[in-house]
């Protein structure tokens, strides 16, 4: 018996170790969460660009001009963006612009189609899903113009989302759709 009582006794101090440990792991883990999301937020709002980071446009920059036609024929000009436009830029290749493409499209689907241009890369493989998902919820440029827009924005990376004001003004900049203002549940 007092075996028994011994074994159970250190099986019970494991126990109690094992959770320590764990509830110390998890406390760690949203350190580091909050350290990604800081990052994210730096990246997305332009902070790191004075500091080498991305180089891309910072909020309250205008966009440089560009003169391109969407999918439907319709012309897009930086003068022409109504006020607080999205533009999302996206490439086919781009395994976060496929992860992101559903919360893109949703949020789309609620907004005025106007004020909603997606970007696509279409040099770089096969762009048909994400056009046949955007095309029928936002205004879709793509191919020859692409180039143009992109360097209008700076754009660094894949996905990227910029909210402009009438005029070109940058008003936020974010890597995911749901980090810009516009794209924030009401």
């Amino acid at each position: 018996m007092p075996y028994l009582i011994a074994i159970v006794a250190l099986v019970g101090a494991f126990c109690l170790v094992d959770l320590l440990l764990t509830l110390g792991v998890v406390r760690r883990l949203r350190e580091q969460t909050k350290l990604i999301d800081a990052l994210y937020e730096a990246v997305g709002t332009g902070a790191l660009a004075g500091a080498g980071g991305g180089g891309g446009l910072a909020v309250g920059e205008v966009v440089a001009d560009f003169d391109a036609t969407t999918m439907d024929g319709t012309r897009v000009t930086r003068d022409l963006l109504p006020e607080g436009t999205v533009v999302a830029f996206l490439s086919p290749d781009c395994k976060g612009c496929h992860e992101q493409l559903p919360e893109l499209a949703s949020w789309a689907a609620s907004q005025d189609r106007s004020r909603v241009l997606a970007v696509v890369d279409g040099r770089s493989g096969d762009p048909g899903q994400l056009l046949t998902t955007l095309s029928p919820v936002a205004q879709v440029i793509t191919d020859d113009a692409f180039p143009q827009v992109a360097g209008a924005f700076r754009v660094q990376s894949f996905p990227s989302f910029f909210q402009v004001a009438a005029g070109g003004r940058l008003l936020a900049t974010a890597p995911r759709i749901s980090r810009l203002p516009a794209g924030s549940p009401a």
